[in-house]
């Protein structure tokens, strides 16, 4: 896409049409919401999870939307009544439930008139389909009751149950004649009179007026305390609580439950620390709806949904199986915990997100019910190379530029340094990273270099700025992690030793690359019976796997005199910890220098995995630690063959390091190993047994 900046991109209104390199994903979320399906989403974070949620509940925007209301129940006031209307009713609604005296004459006209136009448009559309049975009507364009209830939703905003929630009695309505208040006052007032004009004691005339003050003082604490005013008969408590208000809103709900208690998600009831001597807040008014109640009709979007409790999600499973769930006290020390409701709607569809490794925490129960009645679907993490994902980048950008609307439009350099970078951060060959929430950081960044210098638009110069200081905390980590190490000699970039080796590593979870000095030493075995091979460094279980296979390679090069040594290997100073196998190639180098006596370039570092054939093997990570190599002044850098298109450095970085892509071992010693007459026999003895 050729532009002079991304003012000139069309950013969609939709959000579906916002989602970048989901195809499928976005496919069966037009599907799920149509046909009211739960899904269930999983791949790594920032790939649009949340968007796809926000999207069906946009495409659902023809559900009828109902508010819910809880009533006092005379019978059982533990047991609140709950009352279901329609958030934007039509006329007919109206008069059949006798609604009218919520509406002013002006809005029942306008509702009336709404309903006859569409009434109209409808029948006006079928007389046109009967008339042309070759040509039927396209049923997509005709005005239908969603399209009414719309109309009316922006007419009128404020929906019923807030209407009914609010409502005030008119005066002939209520109670004829003068207030209760009015006439115990006028009674106190002549009380003190007669009092007062009496000839008794003055000592009794003082305990009189007292005693009447008093009791108007009491009368004045009653009112003021509804639940004492309520048992006194003087204040009524008749006005329902609104717990689910749609007012104002034109598409289905959408509720993020993420990271919600049980109370928040599946509703609760209020404790009441004065719930005895008359003091106490009426059972309806302490009832709190969930998320659950508030999706009705909707979407009920949960990531991380295997951070649930599993009794949790079995509540849910039982809410979206019953369609109605009851509101209870959710902890056994409140009083909350003897209040449970009549069951509230609960029709609601479940979009739930997670990562891959929490899918074993999932309820098998709950799971079952989306794979029963929805899809599974997993999220994308990068998109090919292509010339049209290249323009859908160039929409993001737009995209997240309008977003923010705090930054300026970016230059077509600034969008072509941006695309880079999502190349690069895909880590793959010939594919654009997914993670677009990353990447959106990091034209937010720009951003904000371009508006400190007062740019017009962001340029190239402003994203290459950012690009140095949206770096991750692992990234800052590394790089303090390196420049530490090299500071106190750990990491050593020059001349050659024996069994020591600069492995490539990546910091956590992240792309940050680090280099891993690992050390070996052979020494007589311990036992008689057998050697060792002794690992320390905070290891984890795929790397210990990943040193025990590597044994197989010394036994197999270096012959049975192994059976005698004991082999000790040092991953130095991993506080952090290791996991993984791509250090297997370094410390199979770093085992066989040390049994061969044979010093190892300093100046190179390495990575891969090996099998125990000695063949070598991708890993991941390759742009990250090829960066903290040249960061800690490595000169020479060995990798899998096979990730050799996966390299995708930064311009101002390619041309500082020399790669060299390997595919076995022996090719692996060729660059590492110190030249010298030993190292000749070695390679000549390891070719000869491979042949």
């Amino acid at each position: 896409m050729k532009v002079k900046s991304t003012a000139e991109v069309a950013v969609p209104e939709r959000i579906i049409d916002q989602i970048i390199g989901q195809d499928t994903a976005v496919d069966i979320i037009k599907k799920a919401a149509r046909q009211k399906r739960n899904v269930l989403l999983i791949g790594p974070p920032g790939t649009g999870k949340s968007m796809m949620a926000q999207a069906m509940a946009e495409l659902m925007q023809g559900e009828e939307l109902e508010d819910v209301l809880i009533y006092p129940n005379p019978n059982n006031e533990n047991m609140p009544m709950v009352r279901v209307m329609r958030t934007h009713p039509d006329l007919e609604y109206i008069k059949k439930n006798k609604l009218d005296r919520y509406f002013s004459p002006k809005e029942l006209e306008k509702i009336r008139k709404i309903g006859g136009d569409v009434s109209a448009a409808g029948k006006s559309l079928d007389k046109a389909a009967q008339k042309s049975e070759e040509k039927p009507v396209d049923k997509a364009a005709e005005p239908s009751e969603a399209a009414g209830r719309m109309s009316i939703a922006k007419q009128l905003r404020i929906g019923l149950g807030r209407r009914i929630s609010s409502y005030q009695k008119p005066r002939d309505e209520g109670t004829k004649g003068p207030s209760a208040s009015l006439i115990i006052a006028i009674a106190g007032i002549i009380i003190l009179v007669v009092i007062l004009s009496t000839e008794i004691p003055e000592s009794l005339k003082l305990l009189a007026v007292v005693a009447v003050l008093g009791l108007g003082l009491l009368f004045i604490i009653s009112n003021a305390t509804s639940g004492l005013g309520r048992r006194l008969m003087i204040t009524e408590q008749t006005n329902p609580k609104l717990i689910v208000d749609n007012s104002e809103r034109f598409t289905a709900p959408f509720i993020d439950a993420t990271g919600s208690r049980a109370g928040s998600l599946l509703g609760d009831i209020k404790h009441d620390p004065l719930q005895s001597g008359g003091l106490g807040t009426p059972a309806h008014l302490r009832v709190e709806a969930g998320a659950i109640h508030q999706a009705n009709r909707g979407v009920l979007f949960i990531d991380e949904i295997a951070s649930l409790k599993l009794n949790w999600q079995q509540e849910i499973l039982t809410a979206m199986q019953e369609k109605k769930y009851s509101i209870t006290g959710q902890s056994e020390m409140s009083s909350g915990a003897l209040v449970k409701t009549q069951p509230v709607p609960t029709d609601f569809v479940l979009v739930a997100a997670g990562n891959l490794p929490d899918m074993a925490h999932i309820h098998p129960a709950l799971r079952s019910r989306i794979r029963g009645g929805g899809y599974e679907v997993y999220v994308e993490d990068s998109m090919e190379d292509t010339p049209e994902n290249e323009e859908k980048l160039v929409t993001f950008i737009a995209q997240e530029v309008k977003r923010d609307g705090k930054i300026p439009q970016f230059d077509s350099e600034a969008v072509a340094e941006i695309i880079e970078e999502g190349r690069r951060m895909s880590g793959r060959r010939k594919r654009f990273t997914l993670n677009l929430r990353e990447l959106g950081g990091l034209v937010r960044a720009a951003g904000d270099m371009a508006r400190e210098k007062a740019h017009p638009l962001v340029t190239k110069d402003d994203v290459l700025e950012a690009r140095k200081v949206f770096k991750s905390i692992e990234s800052q980590l590394g790089a303090k992690i390196i420049e530490h190490k090299k500071e106190y000699q750990t990491i050593v970039t020059s001349g050659a030793e024996v069994g020591r080796v600069n492995g490539l590593a990546v910091l956590g979870d992240s792309r940050a690359g680090l280099v891993l000095p690992i050390v070996a030493e052979a020494t007589p075995a311990a036992s008689k019976s057998e050697g060792k091979v002794i690992a320390t460094g905070k290891l984890g279980q795929i790397a210990k796997e990943a040193v025990d296979n590597v044994s197989a390679i010394f036994k197999k090069y270096i012959g049975t005199a192994i059976a005698r040594t004991d082999l000790h290997i040092q991953f130095l100073q991993t506080y952090e910890g290791v996991e993984g196998d791509s250090a297997s190639i370094s410390t199979a180098v770093a085992v066989i220098s040390a049994l061969s006596n044979i010093p190892v370039r300093q100046d190179v570092a390495m990575t891969g995995s090996l099998d125990v054939r000695g063949r070598v093997l991708p890993v991941g990570g390759i742009n990250g630690k090829l960066e903290a190599a040249i960061e800690s002044g490595i000169k020479k850098a060995l990798i899998p063959k096979a990730n050799g298109q996966d390299v995708y450095l930064p311009k101002e970085l390619s041309g500082k390091i020399e790669i060299v892509q390997v595919n076995d071992i022996v090719e692996v010693l060729e660059h590492a190993l110190s030249e010298g007459k030993a190292k000749k026999e070695l390679l000549r003895k390891m070719k000869t047994q491979a042949d």
